[in-house]
């Protein structure tokens, strides 16, 4: 287990609308209740969480750093209450984590998607291109591909997939060329500052404000720690484990993230009239639509990080969980870094 020796500090993002959204504020946390905090982070959700609930409720945090474990469990900010239990794995994994412990039904799930500060500002973690240091990206160092060893194995296709999907860059294809072109000279890109300076050969205009590695990064990131496709787990099984009347609270940092969320809320809350059969009995719906949630001005102006953050919440209904139908056959498969395989690739 990682030491907490880490001096980066992390300002959690719509701290008391989240935790404030896991209930009905008329009525309050259920008494004996089990709430879910699957990206525990460095624990700002979780502390106000347990603050609120009473001592006959239960919270159980995720996260798949170890960092972040580490940060729980060890030193003088870890957490002792008893009520309290935190799991090293993926937020896709929550539900499964709920039934091992024998736990459930769960009144309230919280997730805030994306990467920690700490995470941010470590070098060593290779998530930014202000520093120049070893290119990992991985949210749990303990496994998995490092984005450098996803660059030194792709083909100039898979590359632009990856990048034009999960970047939204219009300049994919020649990064992706330019990219696989130094690693065929004997000269793969390893760090961060290699990877910057090829981005920055490549694309020659760029938002005013924007480095223009910023869409590469991101699409690395997501890529790599199969961000869009752990969110969409993690919200699938919360029609099966939320008990009527619990609640999904959700924080999301860029438009592919909730673009996801919205979608799944909408697509569980709100009815359809199918017009080839105008009077059919409309479908139960899981999900009731309760909030979107912006940060105030004086949040973004103390933390310029949160300005693009976007809270939705959403209630569960007593309509019983009923398994989502198979794939058609002609949906193209996930690759393995939940993107799509094949065409030039959508937005997520």
């Amino acid at each position: 287990m990682q030491q907490v020796t880490s001096p980066w500090q992390h300002r959690t993002v719509l701290l008391h609308e989240a935790v404030d959204g896991l209930w009905d504020p008329a009525v309050g946390p259920h008494p004996q209740g089990v709430y879910v905090d699957a990206t525990f982070g460095r624990g700002g959700h979780s502390r106000l969480i347990l603050s609120k609930l009473g001592p006959e409720a239960r919270l159980v945090a995720l996260d798949r750093d170890p960092e972040a474990i580490a940060h729980a469990t060890q030193g003088p900010d870890a957490i002792t209450d008893p009520r309290f239990q935190i799991v090293h794995a993926p937020f896709s994994s929550w539900a499964e984590v709920i039934a091992d412990l024998g736990l459930g039904p769960v009144h309230g799930l919280l997730m805030d998607i994306g990467v920690s500060s700490p995470q941010i500002d470590n070098p060593e973690r290779g998530f930014s291109f202000r520093f120049d240091a070893p290119l990992d990206m991985r949210m749990d160092t303990t496994q998995g591909e490092s984005a450098a060893d996803f660059l030194a194995r792709a083909s100039v296709d898979e590359l632009t997939e990856v990048i034009r999907t999960y970047g939204e860059e219009r300049f994919a294809w020649p990064i992706a060329k330019a990219l696989v072109a130094r690693r065929d000279e004997g000269q793969p890109v390893r760090t961060t500052g290699e990877l910057s300076a090829v981005v920055a050969r490549t694309v020659k205009t760029r938002e005013v404000g924007q480095d223009p590695a910023t869409r590469t990064f991101q699409a690395l990131r997501i890529h790599v720690n199969r961000e869009l496709g752990e969110l969409e787990d993690a919200l699938a099984s919360a029609l099966k484990m939320l008990a009527p009347g619990g609640r999904l609270s959700v924080i999301s940092f860029h438009s592919l993230e909730d673009r996801i969320v919205k979608t799944f809320i909408a697509k569980h809350s709100k009815e359809e009239v199918d017009r080839r059969v105008p009077f059919a009995t409309p479908k139960p719906l899981m999900l009731h639509a309760i909030a979107r949630v912006k940060p105030s001005a004086d949040e973004v102006a103390a933390n310029p990080r949160s300005r693009s953050a976007v809270l939705r919440v959403a209630e569960r209904t007593d309509v019983p969980w009923m398994p989502e139908p198979e794939l058609s056959a002609g949906r193209a498969p996930r690759g393995k870094g939940g993107a799509r395989a094949g065409g030039r690739g959508g937005r997520r």
